[in-house]
């Protein structure tokens, strides 16, 4: 079986990092050439073929900040900020994930870091260090106080998840220690993750992570590969680590569940996501999550 292109990664728009600082520049791209990424709030509008819809700035809504995406054929690309932000967790619209599934690697990169930035804009739009108004600055890459005597300059963020593997080795058999979030599908498991602490290296935070919610304690952590995740804006770290023991036991507040599964086990769940059968140990993440990317490596290793 193929292993799909990681979900929300290779975007095809050039960002020109050169044309943010540059307000001339960036005013010659904002002419009738200029392509407006059409978005309902921050949820992606489709044209008849399915894919992204675009129209032109003259579809912006009325005193909309527009933010720059990038070139793609020498026409500048942008974005509408919308009133309000994401308020809804990340699985609660399964509609947007059946439309989403159907865009093509790249549009659903463009609109994965259209999301991130204009969603950020829409929830920042008050100093942190002041609580005055923000502007948008830089092309929608920064927001500027509007206070002189604060002119604090604030970025669009990526909050590092690690998200990862954990193998252990017994009589010859390799098996893998998966877990369930109370808020996944029936018996759908999948790689631990965490968010990384402030003062830890990537290494650190999965050794942590992995002994606070199942007890477990790992080495020889190495890195596998990572996923933009613009729910709201992450950065999914895979990794692989080795488990020193096999005594599971879970933080509940975590975690529902955690077992090893057997190399048979994986591989047959993996498969199952292509043909749809249910009848396996577990069911297996679906192709956009890097989990699967995961799984995916280790049973190819």
């Amino acid at each position: 079986m193929s292993t799909p292109a990681i979900a929300f990664a290779g975007a095809r728009l050039d960002r020109a990092d050169h044309i943010r600082s540059d307000p001339a520049a960036l005013d010659a791209l904002m002419d009738w050439r200029a392509r407006l990424l059409r978005l309902d709030g921050i949820d992606p509008m489709f044209d008849p073929e399915g894919n992204l819809e675009w129209g032109t700035l003259a579809d912006a809504p009325d005193g909309a900040e527009l933010v720059f995406l990038g070139v793609a054929d020498g026409k500048g690309c942008f974005a509408a900020v919308p009133p309000v932000g994401d308020q809804r967790p990340a699985f609660a619209n399964p509609r947007l994930w059946q439309a989403m599934a159907a865009l093509s690697p790249g549009d659903l990169a463009t609109y994965g870091g259209a999301r991130s930035l204009v969603d950020w804009h829409a929830r920042h739009r008050f100093c942190a260090r002041c609580g005055q108004p923000t502007k948008l600055a830089k092309g929608g890459w920064q927001r500027s106080c509007t206070n002189d005597a604060c002119k604090g300059e604030h970025f669009p963020r990526v909050d590092p998840v690690t998200i990862m593997l954990v193998e252990h080795s017994a009589k010859g058999q390799q098996r893998l220690l998966l877990g369930r979030q109370p808020r996944f599908p029936p018996r759908r498991f999948s790689a631990l993750a965490g968010f990384v602490e402030p003062g830890e290296t990537i290494e650190e935070a999965v050794a942590r992570e992995v002994h606070e919610e199942a007890g477990i304690h790992v080495n020889t952590v190495t890195y596998v590969a990572s996923q933009p995740w613009p729910f709201p804006s992450q950065l999914m770290i895979g990794c692989h680590s080795l488990a020193s023991d096999d005594v599971i036991t879970i933080d509940e507040t975590e975690l529902d569940e955690a077992r090893w599964f057997s190399r048979e086990e994986v591989a047959y769940a993996m498969q199952a996501v292509a043909t749809g059968a249910e009848d396996g140990a577990f069911i297996a993440p679906p192709r956009h999550a890097v989990a699967h990317h995961l799984l995916r490596w280790w049973l190819d290793r």
